[in-house]
């Protein structure tokens, strides 16, 4: 009795050491649309989002205590996976997609490179269950995370009781990744009359709005649409794309625009990582055929790019690259949690 007392007295002194930081909103960059993500009974908070940061690290999301979502979305990347073309899981399993950067998800409809999530609470729980990357149920989870009192603790802090639940974990770390704003590259620098873009940028910047900006349309630099860029399937993956959603025969083998930002961080490109450099990219649209079937009408027209204008245009896209996101160490681990399973 005499202990049980003491562990509550314990728990009520850490309780209120810390200090309730309040409701979070999602900020919105000048000029931007309104965001997308509608919170329902997700209340956003500084404390929940500070749960997801933690959550995203955690190894323990996986079935064998290796895989977190950090292992396949690097913060020093864009939160992409530069490491192999297609993304590796638990036992080293080799899955079938690369990763997708992971930012300015607020303004995006859908998820995945298929759209086969439409809420962003519900995102995580794709990877977390898929055989081929943490192999994982929530339930498990729960029963592992549980046993962690410095969580019990930060749920207490979050939600005014310790409870940890499958529905809490995925909505804290879509709260984190909700704070994954990407907005302040030299292109957003030059928008706010900060900066200006060197000739070569600004004729770079022309070719884009001539080529690109149908499809991976400003300022978020994607439309977020579903699109057939003539890339010849992998027969070894079978990969059908929006289809398998959709079922219906004019969706197969389109997939989701990317956004142009961070380009520089997030090579591999392409929903199978096929291409190293952006320079690969460039010459698979100059060398498109327009006859190709289900090829998407915005790229009817040949690209027919010189070699100086293809380094102009690399040159402009370049200056979507932000910084300041990608080396954020508010998006790191935060070191201060401990947890052995870390470093295992």
């Amino acid at each position: 009795m005499m202990k049980t007392l003491l562990a509550l007295l314990l728990l009520i002194i850490v309780m209120l050491s810390f200090t309730f930081k309040g409701p979070f909103t999602i900020p919105v960059p000048e000029g931007w649309p309104k965001p997308l993500y509608r919170s329902n009974d997700n209340t956003l908070t500084e404390e929940r989002i500070e749960i997801g940061r933690i959550l995203f690290y955690d190894n323990r999301l996986s079935q064998n205590n290796m895989i977190s979502c950090a292992s396949c979305h690097s913060s020093y990347n864009a939160f992409a996976h530069t490491d192999h073309a297609l993304s590796h899981g638990i036992h080293d399993a080799i899955g079938n997609r690369n990763a997708p950067a992971l930012f300015n998800l607020a303004w995006q409809p859908s998820f995945m490179w298929d759209g086969a999530i439409h809420h962003l609470d519900a995102q995580a729980l794709a990877p977390i269950t898929h055989p081929k990357e943490m192999n994982e149920t929530l339930e498990h989870i729960v029963i592992k995370l549980r046993q962690d009192k410095n969580y019990r603790i930060k749920f207490m802090n979050a939600y005014g009781d310790s409870m940890i639940t499958g529905e809490r974990i995925l909505k804290c770390i879509a709260q984190f990744t909700l704070t994954l704003i990407s907005s302040d590259a030299k292109y957003d620098q030059v928008k706010k009359g900060i900066q200006q873009f060197t000739p070569q940028e600004q004729r770079g910047y022309r070719l884009y709005k001539t080529h690109c900006a149908s499809c991976h349309t400003e300022p978020l630099f994607s439309s977020y649409t579903f699109k057939n860029n003539g890339l010849q399937p992998d027969p070894l993956l079978d990969d059908l794309g929006h289809f398998r959603i959709t079922q219906n025969s004019a969706d197969s083998f389109l997939f989701k625009v990317p956004s142009l930002r961070n380009l520089e961080y997030t090579y591999p490109y392409m929903h199978d990582g096929r291409f190293k450099r952006i320079r690969d990219v460039l010459d698979h649209y100059s060398g498109l055929n327009p006859d190709l079937p289900h090829l998407s009408k915005e790229l009817k027209p040949p690209l027919n790019l010189s070699p100086d204008q293809k380094v102009e245009l690399i040159s402009f896209l370049l200056t979507l690259s932000d910084k300041k996101f990608v080396f954020n160490t508010d998006y790191t681990y935060p070191k201060e949690f401990p947890y052995s399973y870390m470093n295992k």
